[in-house]
């Protein structure tokens, strides 16, 4: 299985190894797996597992593995398997003890959820068929409005089943007549896939498991859960219909203490693996103090790593790309990374989350607090940063490069933005009037966060804005909903200060306002210079700057995207001082010269 992103990840570990290493900003990695040698385990049993273990042997030795469906149905917490290298096709994988799951020294185990299709039939115009008994319909969830996206999104884009030609994902077609040498279609009714490739000349492997591994918290192998989460590192899971890795717990169906949610599963710690190509999601991962890091996300359908109701969470250095790529699902509202429903102190820290054009990069969805997002490199994303009917964030020391929006605030309060650098990468404020109690269409969502009177108190500070290419919306956006003046009166934004702004595109303005809605309503105003951004408010970019036109290098190189900002640009220095629980969270020096952006001042 070729590795065709580490080239790219090189290059970005390179480039960070080059620079001072100063923290707050992104590390530049390693991001993803790192390829190491595992230690065999101290535990109270290990089991040796292989692709051709015995089910029947006990697996206590290297020489004589059992299978990994066997060693599930025996290990108890505290024990661990260790897998020899190769390919494992195999999943429904089901266990709900504390194990640890690793590789043997430096092999490589590959769990994979297809098998290879071997018996066609030839049919007219250049096709070809075969029974196919493991398959997995499915349909749009009943939020999803087909009403405006169908025609974008047909309906057999749903399904989970994948189909993959020389390792090559092809298309799901809506109907037989429809097959070309890119496509597939499947007859539900009859169990038949259809494949417009000569399967005598290609190798063609179909999906048969719709989940690799499920860490569930019902009784299971004749053991009741115990509540220690597992740890499962340095193994590659792919090619799964619906998911690979699930991690089940109770999920709040209404607003809830958090004392009631979270305890099913604790301390699931995922390290070094690889989840690609899962036709729904990568994973579903639930239960307080759950670790994800270094692991690669590709290719995955409308969600990368999907954490649900959990607490004090960590994860990074994970690298997450191409995101809902394959033929795009619109208007289910993809996410490369999303935390969700009442998710509390989960922090995303120095994560590569790029190449997601098709979805949002960290999205904190609904019911979320004290939620951490540090040190992030976002590119190429919708809503680099997406925060939504939540409260208390803080955005710090991450760089947003080429972003749609790079931040964006939506019915949600108490959020700090500071230090970031944003390339070609707007900010969005919104609010609306969705409540629960007007009828929202998610229904009790929209009370899990604050009221439309309290969706205010953000800060943006000490930011750099560098923008070369026009964003006729504007660098800041504040949307808002017209009725909601009458019942929220404080502005959205407390504080907008020791900013600073590089706009090379003239036609670029510094803020527009304007409603919110589905039409957007048009701009009612439009900000187009830094004086008229200072009138604003009281107190706006009393501190802050326009070097808009300053013609000289302000970063190293944003052709190469080296975004270190210069010592000899004259907007190097300035802002204001941060609360000390932001220069805490970037290790920073509350004695050290201020300065905007994610990097500090560097000699060219």
């Amino acid at each position: 299985m070729r590795q065709t992103l580490l080239p790219f990840f090189l290059a970005i570990t390179c480039m960070a190894a080059s620079t001072a290493v100063v923290q707050g900003q992104p590390s530049g990695g390693p991001y993803g797996p790192v390829p190491q040698v595992y230690p065999l385990p101290d535990a109270k049993i290990v089991f040796y597992v292989a692709p051709d273990g015995d089910p029947s042997a006990q697996g206590s030795s290297i020489d004589a593995p059992t299978t990994i469906e066997s060693a599930l149905k025996r290990a108890v917490t505290g024990d661990a398997i260790v897998l020899r290298g190769g390919v494992y096709r195999t999943g429904g994988l089901r266990f709900n003890q504390g194990l640890l799951i690793q590789p043997y020294l430096n092999e490589h185990p590959v769990f994979m959820g297809t098998q290879v299709a071997s018996d066609w039939t030839d049919l007219p115009n250049s096709r070809w068929s075969t029974r196919w008994d493991r398959l997995f319909p499915a349909a749009p969830a009943d939020w999803w409005r087909a009403e405006y996206h169908v025609m974008d999104t047909p309906l057999h884009r749903f399904n989970y089943d994948m189909v993959f030609a020389d390792e090559k994902r092809l298309v799901s077609a809506g109907s037989v007549n429809e097959v070309d040498a890119g496509t597939y279609h499947i007859d539900y009714v009859n169990g038949v896939v259809t494949i417009g490739l000569d399967p005598s000349k290609h190798a063609i492997e179909i999906t048969v498991q719709d989940s690799a591994i499920v860490r569930t918290m019902r009784r299971v192998n004749a053991m009741d859960n115990d509540p220690k989460g597992p740890t499962i590192r340095g193994i590659t899971f792919t090619r799964y219909a619906r998911l690979a890795l699930l991690v089940e717990g109770i999920e709040p169906w209404r607003p809830m203490d958090p004392a009631e949610y979270g305890k099913d599963v604790v301390g699931t710690t995922l390290e070094h693996l690889t989840l690609s190509h899962c036709s729904r999601v990568a994973g579903y991962f639930r239960g307080d103090r759950l670790t994800i890091r270094n692991c690669l996300v590709s290719d995955c359908g409308t969600e990368g790593l999907y954490v649900i109701n959990s607490a004090h969470v960590l994860l990074e250095r994970n690298l997450v790309t191409r995101t809902n790529s394959h033929a795009p699902i619109v208007g289910y509202y993809a996410s490369a990374v999303k935390i969700f429903n009442q998710s509390h102190h989960v922090v995303c820290r120095d994560n590569l989350i790029i190449d997601n054009p098709h979805a949002s990069g960290i999205w904190y969805d609904v019911g979320n607090n004290h939620g951490q997002i540090l040190s992030n490199w976002i590119e190429t994303t919708n809503d680099g940063f997406f925060f939504e009917i939540s409260e208390g964030a803080v955005c710090a020391g991450n760089v947003f490069v080429n972003c749609t929006p790079g931040v964006r605030i939506l019915n949600s309060a108490d959020v700090g933005v500071y230090q970031n650098t944003f390339f070609n990468s707007p900010l969005e404020v919104i609010r609306t009037l969705r409540s629960s109690e007007a009828g929202d269409h998610f229904g009790w969502h929209a009370s899990s966060g604050p009221s439309v009177a309290d969706r205010d108190r953000h800060v943006i500070n000490n930011n750099l804005f560098l923008v070369q290419k026009s964003i006729p919306a504007g660098v800041i956006q504040y949307r808002e909903e017209s009725g909601v003046e009458k019942v929220a009166k404080a502005a959205q934004v407390q504080s907008l200060d020791g900013n600073v702004y590089v706009l090379r595109d003239a036609e670029t303005p510094f803020l527009t306002n304007g409603g919110a809605g589905y039409p957007p309503p048009p701009v009612h105003t439009t900000v187009s210079d830094f004086g008229g951004l200072q009138a604003m408010e009281e107190g706006y970019e009393a501190n802050g700057a326009d070097y808009s036109a300053y013609t000289g290098l302000v970063v190293r190189s944003p052709e190469l995207k080296r975004f270190e900002l210069l010592s000899g640009f004259a907007g190097s220095k300035g802002g204001v001082d941060l609360p000390p629980s932001i220069d805490e969270m970037l290790g920073w020096n509350p004695s050290q010269t201020r300065f905007p952006g994610a990097w500090a001042p560097v000699d060219q």
